[in-house]
This record gives structure tokens, sequence and C-alpha cells, in this order.
């Protein structure tokens, strides 16, 4: 009998369309002849499974279940298609381990840590990682106290961006300490209640996929993201609508490559990473040192998305890539998975 999937999208933030696309894709390329696959929308007002005939099923919360025409529905694993809360967070895997469900992700704790920016690279430099340099607001802060602490204790450019979330929505780059940190503070807490903002390592920027198997961790072929000339950094607008430049497999000398490589290791075990997960960096050539700039544990797949390029141009199918994902959920040994 085939295993049973639940593919997991949707979210309570405004990443959920972003979550459509990356289902999407996985949809597309997952094996429906080794799985028996259904859909899950997650969102506010509920969560369903839309069968073919438009009648829309709710999922039994109490075991993370469907039952439809007299048919209970059990799921052996979930492949995590969402980005943002409450599946990129941990709050969702923390459910599905008191279940005791495996999923194709990064365990609860970690994902909760890798979605707050500033836990992140708390962590990160305190087990040697080069991070840039940077301070964390609350949203009840004094904005005219907090931009004259920024101008003080930063050295400018500076990027300012909510702590917890992806996809660059509500981040801001400021050239100069007359630029306006107060404006961009605001447009910041409009997605969080945390703002971090950090100092502007300068240099290239890569991204490197990362994953287990049954032979460690391995990495994917690097990626170089090239904004464009009139993106200022690679934001919302540069990663899914098209304005960057993604060279992959990256054009770079192999000390380079062996010294990104080896730092996208250690930060995957570091933080007790699983699944493929998406690394992003600073390459300062003038330290020949790659700074971290975060670790995203919901890496997106839709078809701008870059895991897709690295995963096709490390010679794999996407086929193949979801079908070992999930083979490595299945295999975890029922002993080893939490319940109610």
């Amino acid at each position: 009998m085939k295993p049973c999937i639940a593919l997991v999208t949707g979210g309570y933030s405004g990443e959920s369309v972003i979550s459509y696309r990356t289902a999407e894709t996985i949809s597309q390329h997952l094996d429906a002849q080794r799985f028996q696959i259904y859909l899950i929308d997650v969102r506010k007002d509920g969560w369903w499974h839309i069968l073919s005939d438009g009648r829309k099923i709710q999922i039994d919360k109490n075991d993370f279940s469907l039952h439809i025409d007299g048919v209970h529905i059990c799921f052996d694993a979930v492949f995590v298609a969402m980005h943002g809360t409450p599946g990129e967070d941990g709050r969702l895997l923390g459910y599905f381990d008191m279940l005791g469900i495996p999923y194709t992700c990064c365990p609860a704790a970690t994902s909760t840590v890798t979605f707050n920016k500033w836990y992140a690279t708390s962590i990160a430099g305190a087990a040697g990682i080069p991070v840039a340099k940077s301070i964390l607001f609350e949203a009840g802060c004094d904005r005219t106290l907090a931009a004259e602490t920024i101008r003080g204790q930063l050295r400018f450019p500076v990027f300012v961006k909510p702590n917890n979330g992806g996809s660059s929505i509500g981040m801001s780059k400021l050239m100069e300490a007359t630029d306006p940190v107060e404006a961009s503070l605001d447009k910041a807490f409009q997605e969080d209640e945390q703002v971090l903002v950090e100092e502007m390592v300068s240099g290239r920027e890569f991204t490197v996929g990362v994953y287990k198997n049954e032979q460690g961790v391995q990495v994917l072929p690097i990626t170089e993201v090239v904004a464009d000339a009139n993106q200022p950094f690679f934001d919302f607008v540069a990663k899914y609508q098209g304005q960057s430049t993604e060279i992959t497999p990256a054009e770079i000398s192999m000390h380079m490559a062996d010294k990104l490589r080896a730092m996208a290791k250690k930060i995957y075990t570091v933080f007790g990473c699983a699944g493929v997960v998406r690394i992003d960096f600073i390459y300062q050539e003038a330290l020949d040192t790659p700074f971290m700039l975060e670790v995203n544990t919901i890496p997106g797949q839709s078809s701008a998305s870059i895991i897709p390029q690295q995963v096709q141009s490390a010679g794999r199918s996407l086929r193949e890539f979801y079908t070992q994902l999930l083979e490595t959920a299945l295999s975890v040994p029922s002993s080893n998975r939490k319940s109610l």
C-alpha cells in the first residue's frame, strides 16, 4: 500500500502566496505512483482538502486526518510547503511531533530559532560563524530614540527588516545616516513585532542548498545572486518577479567554493537541520570569509526559486529529489517519534 502523504501549504502570513507556488511545483513533481498525495490548505478560517468534485473536507485536528465518504485517512508523513507562520516558524511542526507524524523539514526547535533572525545570528556568532553586527528593536520602542541608536552604533549602509519572516517582505536598505530610518522601522514593524537592523557586509552574494542523505550532509551546486541595477538588494521583487540574475553553478574559484561548502555544512550541523535548507551568504573577499545572512528552513520551490535550479544543475530530477526527502522522513523509526 502506498504511503499517504499530506502536502501542507498556505499559512497565516503574507508569505502564503509563495507557499502556494511552492506547493504547485512540489505537487507537479511528486511521484504519484509511489505516494498517495493529499493537498492540505492551512488557513486561519480552516484546514482543508478539496476533492476533485469541489467538496471541501476539513482536517480533523485531533489526529490530523481526513474523513472522506466513510474512509478515515491518516497520514504517514507530511511534506511541508509552507513559508511563514505557522509552518516555517515551527508551530505546526510541534503539533506534528506530538502526533508522531514525521515531516520533510527541520525539527520544530530548529525552525523556531532560525525563523527568528536575532536568535539565529546570535547562535551562529557564538559558534564562530561570521555574521553582521546588528541591533534588535521591539514594537513599542521610541522610533526617534531607536533611530539615534542605529546612527550612533552601526555603520551605514544598514538593512532594516522584520526579525521573523522571509521573502524580504518589509525590508529596507539605508545607505546613509541621513536616510529615513524612522520610516523604515515603521515599514518593518507592519510585518512583525520585532525589527532587526544590521550592518551591510559588502561582497558577493551566494546561496547554498544543503540536505542530508544516508551519506551525510550534502551541498547542492552554489548559486550567485546578482540583483539588477535598479534593485537595491535581493528583495521580494528581485526574488519572485525575475529582477535578478542567478548563476548556477556560481562562477567562482575552487577555494571560494570549498569555503562556502564547508561553512554551509557547519551551519546545517550547528542548527540541527533536516531536509533541504537554503543558506544565504555574503562573501567578503577582503577577509576571504563567507558571512551568514540567514537560514531558510523551508526554501521556495516555485519555478522562480533557487533550490529547483540547484537540483537540476546537480543532474538530478525534482521527482527523484522530492522522493528522497519523503523517504528520509518516512525512515525515522517510530520509536524516535513523539506522541500524545
